[in-house]
This record gives structure tokens, sequence and C-alpha cells, in this order.
């Protein structure tokens, strides 16, 4: 099944009793252009997380967004600066000796001075890391990937609806082409006639005349691709692989097997049906723009 290229998808969970946030949002785009944003102390993770978005996304602008929350976190280690406390405690002592005053110091008194107790939170390890935010990461791609699959869905119906259409314009145009031959025929008999002023007309130039033209009017060649181009894109549609650039490239195609028959058609009905079957072609080009 085709998908679209645009989507959202978002999921939390916790990882290294860490609460991490996830949403991705995607929009139209020819190639690949992901970006990540987190905090930027965990940008060690970033090219990580990136490749688990190459393996599942292959074409679209693509943000995400994961927010980290450490204020819940318990991994808090509060460590001595044993150094500068031995440093407070014989500073304090010398005022003493040398003012002649009692030194009564406590460990609550030292922890008064700053710097003597510093508070530190433990840093996850970044395998740990990449694997459980990975896990909550792949959660909203999956929410991601079933909204662009609905869309993808509905992207299909049209275009297969319009190529149906794309059909039914064909077949009418075949039809309306050998009527063009016999209009000219008479119609070059007829100025003949005004210009030979008789009824005497030659025979075989009218038909090596109607038959040149036929020749250069001739749209079978293009009308069998346009079929062919119209059963590729149908089993496209099908197809499980990303297909938004074949589609592109055939919606090119069918533009221009379209354009070749609109130069040769010189019939008013015929001209209108062109016009048609070139709109049909415009409105799938314009659908296969989300196509990723």
């Amino acid at each position: 099944m085709i998908k679209s290229m645009t989507g959202f998808g978002s999921a939390k969970g916790v990882c290294e009793r860490l609460e991490i946030s996830v949403e991705l949002k995607s929009v139209n785009n020819r190639y690949l252009d992901c970006t990540v944003k987190l905090p930027r102390v965990f940008s060690l993770i970033e090219e990580p997380l990136k490749a688990i978005i190459q393996k599942h996304i292959s074409r679209g602008k693509v943000d995400v967004y994961i927010a980290i929350d450490t204020s819940s976190s318990e991994d808090v280690e509060i460590k001595v600066n044993r150094h500068l406390a031995k440093a407070y405690v014989l500073a304090l002592t010398s005022m003493a000796e040398d003012n002649g005053l009692r030194c009564d110091i406590n460990v609550t008194d030292l922890t008064r001075f700053p710097d003597i107790l510093q508070a530190e939170k433990r840093e996850a390890d970044p395998e740990i890391l990449i694997e459980g935010i990975g896990g909550i990461l792949k959660e909203a791609i999956s929410g991601f990937d079933n909204m662009r699959l609905r869309e993808g869905e509905k992207l299909k119906q049209d275009i297969l609806a319009r190529l149906t259409v794309i059909g039914k314009l064909t077949d009418l145009i075949e039809e309306i082409s050998p009527r063009s031959v016999a209009e000219y025929r008479k119609k070059l008999e007829v100025r003949m006639s005004e210009l030979l002023q008789t009824s005497g007309i030659d025979e075989e130039r009218i038909l090596m005349e109607a038959a040149i033209f036929a020749d250069r009017v001739a749209i079978n060649e293009e009308t069998v691709r346009l079929r062919s181009h119209i059963g590729q894109l149908k089993e496209l549609l099908d197809s499980k692989e990303p297909v938004g650039r074949k589609i592109d490239f055939l919606v090119q195609e069918l533009n221009r097997e379209a354009n070749t028959i609109g130069s040769k058609g010189n019939d008013a009905e015929m001209s209108r049906n062109i016009v048609d079957l070139k709109a049909e072609i415009e409105k799938i080009r314009e659908q296969a723009q989300n196509i990723e």
C-alpha cells in the first residue's frame, strides 16, 4: 500500500528513570530531510535516532521532537569536596588559635560553606538511552505510519478513479481520430473541385494526400503507450515499496503522450477530450506530490 508523505505520530515512555515524549510530523519533500530536536545534553544520541527514522521513512520533510524530563529522576549523587572541607577546618582552627578562641566545629557548620556538598545527576548510559528512546520513537513511527497509510489509501482511490477517466477519454479520442481523416478527405475534394472547376478530380491524388494526412495524425502509438503507462501506474499503486518518484516519472510520460496527441488533433471534439485528458493527468500529478 502506498503512503502519504504527510503524517503525525507520538508516543511516551520512561527510560533510565527519565520521562520521554516523542512527536514526529512530516510534509511533502522531494527527498528525505530529517531533523531531530532534543535537549543539547543528549545530542550524542541524535545520529543513532536518525538512523532509525531512515529505516522507516524514505521521503518527506520529517521533524522529530524529543522531550526528556529529568525532574523526576532519582539518579542524584551527593559528592563531598573533601579537600575544600579540610581547608575550611584548618582555616577555622588557625583563626581560633590566633585569637585565643575555642574552636567548636561540627559537620553541620561545614555544610553551610559553599561548594562543600555538590549534587550531581548520574550520567545515563548512551547505549541504554539509544535503545530505550529508540523503542519509544518506533512506537511513534508506528502511529505515524498508520496515519500515512490511511491517507495513502485515499490518494490511491482518487488516482485510480482518474486513471479510469483517462482510459475512457483515450477510447473516445481513438474513435474520433479516423473521423478527422474522413473529414479532411471531403474538404480536400471540395477544394480541388473549386480550384479545378471540374468534376474530373484525380482520385489517386486525393488518396495519396489523405494517406499522408492520416499518417501525420495517427495516434495509435501514443494511445498504446498511454494505456501501458496506466497499467504500470495501477501496479505501482499496489506496491509495498515507496513509489512516489516512479509515479512522478510515469505522470510525466502520460503528459508527454497527451501533448503529442494534442499536436496531431484537428477536430474540435477531439481537442475538448484532450483538454479533459490533460486536466486529469495534472490532478494525478498534484496527488503524486503527496506520495512517499
